[in-house]
């Protein structure tokens, strides 16, 4: 009887169902609005998504919407604010917990990396929303001027995701190698590392890392409704 009754007091008590950790869903937003601004408001000239092979000059900026890159920064801005939410919770309830991981430093620079390059990046999307021809401050600068801020806007709103790209890497070696994360997501992070660098230096096109921001609402996602070794008897809200 005795037995019993310690065996029944030191067992663990079960689950009574799925588990959230909410810490993890600040990546939902980041990833989620951050992808809705690169992806879908990076407005391009009319005659070049035709697919005719149009050259792209000065004149065609008066083609561009400026309400559009006025939301790309609004929801860009947000979703910096919430990487670098993000990478401070990582430090506080992982890197700090685990100080002997090689790779849960690697996550948190990979998102504060990101943060700062989309700052510039959507901050250059915002000049267009006052610079344009038909925008509040369209007279400040001539077509000449505007269309440089076009060129900085061509990829750098796609090239600002490596950062996230290298902390999903760096959850794979903390899944193979360390065992702090579930393997399944370590091999989905690993999956799209491989891929996406390997149709860069292939090709040389920059911009691919933007499916960083896609892997990492999914990552948050499997985070907060996983098991991961990091987040075994923590405070999970």
């Amino acid at each position: 009887m005795t037995t019993s009754l310690v065996t029944e007091e030191l067992a663990p008590a079960r689950s009574p169902g799925p588990r959230l950790t909410t810490w993890p869903l600040w990546g939902l937003p980041a990833g989620a609005l951050g992808f809705v601004a690169t992806v879908f408001l990076n407005d391009r000239p009319a005659a070049e998504t035709s697919g005719s092979g149009y050259t792209v000059t000065p004149a065609d900026m008066a083609d561009l919407d400026p309400g559009r890159y006025h939301l790309a920064v609004v929801l860009g801005y947000l979703s910096v604010g919430c990487l670098i939410v993000l990478a401070a919770q990582w430090r506080r309830r992982v890197e700090s917990q685990f100080d002997w991981s090689t790779a849960a430093p690697v996550v948190s620079g990979g998102l504060l990396a990101s943060a700062g390059a989309l700052t510039l990046a959507y901050g250059w999307m915002g000049a267009l929303s006052r610079y344009l021809p038909s925008a509040p401050e369209g007279t400040s600068f001539d077509e000449r001027g505007t269309f440089v801020y076009f060129m900085l806007n061509d990829f750098s709103p796609y090239i600002g995701w490596y950062g996230v790209l290298v902390a999903g890497a760096a959850l794979t070696w903390m899944a193979w190698r360390e065992r702090l994360v579930s393997r399944g997501l370590g091999t989905l992070t690993a999956a799209v590392s491989v891929l996406v660098l390997a149709f860069v230096f292939v090709t040389g096109v920059p911009g691919i890392p933007a499916l960083a921001a896609a892997e990492l609402v999914v990552v948050s996602l499997w985070l907060a409704l996983g098991r991961s070794p990091i987040l075994q008897g923590e405070n999970r809200a």
